[in-house]
This record gives structure tokens, C-alpha cells and sequence, in this order.
């Protein structure tokens, strides 16, 4: 009897996943020989990321500047290609690029900590936070890394051209970690909690003393003692809300608070 040269359909099946296989890898392997910035030395490849830069397509520029990078990550080359990459995704602006911005910043001053640039990237780091700030009657943890993250850099680089910048952006970010500690404390006093109101607002004064509405934090302070029946502290959160904030409109709530005791 002739043997049947024809496969069985066990043997007919696995040479078809043999072939897939192959081909699927010959596919893999292909693409990025089809991908001309791949054919690209790290110069050439950062050159032509900064003329799509200067055209401000920024994700267009990315693959370019990652490129760079990967082609040579130890260069001068490829270290500018890492930072114009984060660059490109703080330049985009979006929650999410901000947090890829961060990220790629991060991984830079992590590789390269004595970079020249390290000032700079220290600065984008806490750009890149607090820009995702949140409103005052909102979690502030971000909020707080980026106060620490602009703290950092006036405390590394001192000298460094951000360091007048970094103070103005302190400036507005410790006033929205104030207002939250105010918002929490006005709640806290609506809603029938004034020993948490209480402290509150003593933490946002001696915490935040340059609040630009501290004249609201002492006359909630005052009203707060006055609902615990403490007229001495009260008194005290009153005059000094007189003393230090005479022209604020507050001052006139005052007899109204007092007699609400």
C-alpha cells in the first residue's frame, strides 16, 4: 500500500503557526528598518527634531529628540535630546503631559546630576507640578511637592537665573495651600466644628503669615472661639484683626460676631 503524502490536519495546523510565527517576526523586525528616523545618526536626527520644534510641533519633534538619545545617551548629543523630549510635553500643556513632562525631567536629572542644565530641569520639575495645582477646596498634594520641588532648587542653585522666578511661583503657591487651610476651616465652622476650625485657622496664621486674606482667617478665628464660649481668645483674634487690618470691611462684623455669642 502507498503511503499518503498528505499532512494530517494536526501537522497541517502547526506548520501554519510555524509560518505565522516567522512571518510575524519578520514583520517585527522590518518596521523599524521602514522608520527613516531609525536610519538617522544622533545629530542628524536632533537637528531635524529642532526644526519641528521651531515649528512648535512638539510631538512631532519627540521621536526625533528620543531618537538622539538612544543613539548615543552618554553624548552632549543625546543628553539634549532627553531634555528637549520633556520639553516637547510641557510644551504641549494637559494634565497628563505635564505628569510626562515631570517624569521625563526627573529621569534626566536623575541620569545626569551635575549637568549644567540641572538648574533648569529642577525649575521644570516644579513648573511641571504646579500646573497641575489643584483649586483650593481640592486635595493639595500636588500642590505640596510643588512648593518642596521650588524649595529645592533655591536651596541646590540659589544663584541660578530661576531663582527670582522660583520665589514668585512660591509666593502663589503657598497662597493656595493658605486658602485650602481657610476653606477647611470655614467648613469645619458651618458645619458646627469649630474646634477643628479653630485649628485650621490658627495653622494657616502662623503657617502662612503673608495670606493676602489673613483679615478673614483672624475674624473666623474669633468667631470660632466665640462659639466655645472662650471670650478671651476670641477678643484676642478680634483686636488683632483690628490691630493689623483696620480698613478691612471685617472690622465692622465685629460687634455682630461679639453679640452672637
Amino acid at each position: 500500500m502507498m503511503k499518503s503524502n498528505r499532512l494530517s490536519p494536526a501537522a497541517f495546523a502547526a506548520a501554519g503557526l510555524v509560518v505565522a510565527v516567522v512571518l510575524l517576526l519578520a514583520g517585527c523586525k522590518s518596521k523599524p528598518m521602514d522608520d527613516p528616523i531609525m536610519q538617522l545618526a544622533a545629530k542628524e536626527s536632533l537637528a531635524q527634531g529642532k526644526d519641528l520644534l521651531a515649528q512648535k510641533k512638539f510631538a512631532k519633534a519627540r521621536p526625533y529628540f528620543e531618537h538622539a538619545y538612544s543613539v548615543e545617551p552618554n553624548s552632549a548629543i543625546g543628553r539634549e535630546g532627553l531634555l528637549l523630549a520633556a520639553d516637547t510635553y510641557f510644551q504641549l500643556s494637559g494634565f497628563s503631559n505635564y505628569v510626562q513632562a515631570e517624569a521625563k525631567y526627573r529621569d534626566f536629572l536623575n541620569r545626569f546630576p551635575t549637568s549644567e542644565q540641572a538648574a533648569y530641569v529642577q525649575f521644570q520639575i516644579a513648573n511641571s507640578l504646579a500646573k497641575r495645582m489643584e483649586r483650593p477646596d481640592r486635595d493639595q498634594a500636588v500642590t505640596k511637592k510643588s512648593l518642596d520641588a521650588y524649595e529645592d532648587l533655591l536651596r541646590l542653585y540659589p544663584s541660578s537665573e530661576y531663582a527670582i522666578e522660583a520665589k514668585d511661583q512660591i509666593v502663589r503657591v503657598r497662597t493656595n495651600l493658605a486658602a485650602h487651610e481657610f476653606v477647611v476651616g470655614r467648613f469645619y465652622l458651618r458645619y458646627g466644628a469649630p474646634t477643628a476650625a479653630i485649628q485650621r485657622f490658627e495653622f494657616l496664621i502662623d503657617r502662612y503669615p503673608e495670606y493676602p486674606e489673613k483679615d478673614k482667617a483672624l475674624y473666623n478665628l474669633g468667631v470660632a472661639y466665640s462659639k466655645l464660649g472662650k471670650k478671651e481668645e476670641a477678643q484676642k483674634a478680634f483686636d488683632r484683626l483690628k490691630s493689623e487690618y483696620p480698613k478691612s470691611e471685617l472690622v465692622t462684623e465685629i460687634p455682630a460676631a461679639e453679640a452672637a455669642k
